[in-house]
C-alpha cells in the first residue's frame, strides 16, 4: 500500500486556512460553523418543492388523503431548517458589528415567518409559470410534464423561493438557492431579478438574467439569452459600485429568441419581439420586431 505524507499536508492546509482567516479578519478558532450549508439548503429546497407541489414533487407513495398531513409536517421541518441557516447568515454578517443574539434570532425568525406566509402566493405565481410553459411549447403534452421535466420551470421554482429570501435580507441564502438551480439547468438567474407572473424559459441552457433586471408579465425567453450589464461603474478608488440599476427592463408580452444579448438599463417595450443573435444596447419601442437584419449597421456596445 502506498504511503502518503498526510500529516504534513494537514499541517500545510492548517497554515493556509489561518492565512485566509487572518486576511479576512476572521477568528482562527471558530467555535462552530460560521456560514450556511449548501447541502442543508439543498435538502430544504427539495422539501419546500414537495410542500408546494405535493402530488407531483412530493414522495412517490403519497396519497391524496395524506396530502395536508405531509405538507404540514414537511413545511414545519423545512422552515425550522431554513431558520437555522438564516441565523448563520445573520451571525456571519454581524461578525464586524456584533449584535445581541436575541436580536439576530428575532430578525431571522421574522424573516422566515414572512417567507412562510408568502408561499401560497408564490405557488399561484408558479402555477402561472407552469401554464405559460405548457401553452408556449407545442411539444408539451400536459402541465404535469412541464412541471416534472422542464429546466426552465425548475429554475423558476428556485428563483421564486430565492427572490423571497433576497427581499427579506438573506442574500447569501438566496444566492445558494439560485446556484443550486444554475448547476442543474445551466440557467443563471440572480435572486434579485424581479420577474412577474407567466414567465417561460424554453430550453434555457445559457440564459443569464442579472440582479437588477425587471421583467413583466407573460414574457418568454429561449436558450442563450443574456439580460446583462453594459458597463460597471466604479467609485473614486476604482471599486465596483454595487446595487445600481444596470440590467434591462422587459415589459409585458415580450418574446426574446435564442442567442439575443441585451445589455444595460435599456427598456424592451410591451409586445416587442427580439430575434436571435442580436446585440441590443438601446431601448426598443413597444411592438417592435428586432432582427439581425435590422441591426446590421448598428454598432455593438461594450460588454
Amino acid at each position: 500500500m502506498a504511503h502518503f505524507e498526510v500529516s504534513d499536508i494537514v499541517r500545510a492546509l492548517h497554515g493556509v486556512r489561518n492565512e485566509w482567516r487572518d486576511s479576512q479578519r476572521r477568528s482562527r478558532e471558530p467555535v462552530a460553523r460560521e456560514l450556511p450549508s449548501r447541502d442543508a439548503l439543498a435538502q430544504t429546497v427539495e422539501s419546500l418543492k414537495g410542500a408546494l407541489f405535493p402530488m407531483r414533487l412530493g414522495p412517490p407513495d403519497l396519497r391524496h388523503e395524506s396530502e395536508d398531513f405531509y405538507v404540514g409536517h414537511t413545511l414545519d421541518s423545512a422552515l425550522q431548517a431554513l431558520l437555522a441557516q438564516a441565523r448563520l447568515e445573520l451571525n456571519f454578517n454581524a461578525r464586524h458589528a456584533p449584535r445581541p443574539a436575541s436580536e439576530i434570532d428575532d430578525t431571522a425568525t421574522d424573516a422566515i415567518r414572512k417567507f412562510a406566509n408568502a408561499l401560497p402566493d408564490l405557488r399561484r405565481v408558479l402555477d402561472s409559470d407552469v401554464l405559460a410553459a405548457y401553452q408556449g411549447d407545442p411539444a408539451a403534452r400536459s402541465v404535469d410534464e412541464v412541471l416534472l421535466c422542464y429546466p426552465g420551470v425548475l429554475a423558476m421554482i428556485h428563483h421564486r423561493l430565492a427572490h423571497e429570501l433576497y427581499k427579506l435580507g438573506l442574500p447569501l441564502l438566496a444566492r445558494i438557492v439560485a446556484e443550486l438551480a444554475h448547476g442543474q439547468t445551466g440557467i443563471d438567474i440572480h435572486p434579485g431579478a424581479q420577474i412577474d407572473a407567466g414567465f417561460f424559459i424554453d430550453h434555457g441552457t445559457g440564459v443569464v438574467i442579472g440582479e437588477t433586471a425587471v421583467i413583466g408579465k407573460r414574457v418568454r425567453l429561449y436558450q442563450a439569452v443574456t439580460l446583462g450589464a453594459k458597463r460597471f461603474p466604479t467609485d473614486t478608488e476604482g471599486n465596483l459600485q454595487k446595487g445600481l440599476p444596470r440590467h434591462p427592463v422587459v415589459e409585458d408580452d415580450v418574446v426574446i429568441y435564442a442567442g439575443a444579448t441585451i445589455l444595460g438599463r435599456v427598456t424592451l417595450g410591451k409586445g416587442a419581439v427580439i430575434g436571435g443573435n442580436v446585440w441590443i444596447t438601446d431601448n426598443v419601442p413597444a411592438g417592435a420586431n428586432v432582427t439581425q437584419a435590422s441591426l446590421q449597421n448598428a454598432p455593438k456596445g461594450g460588454a
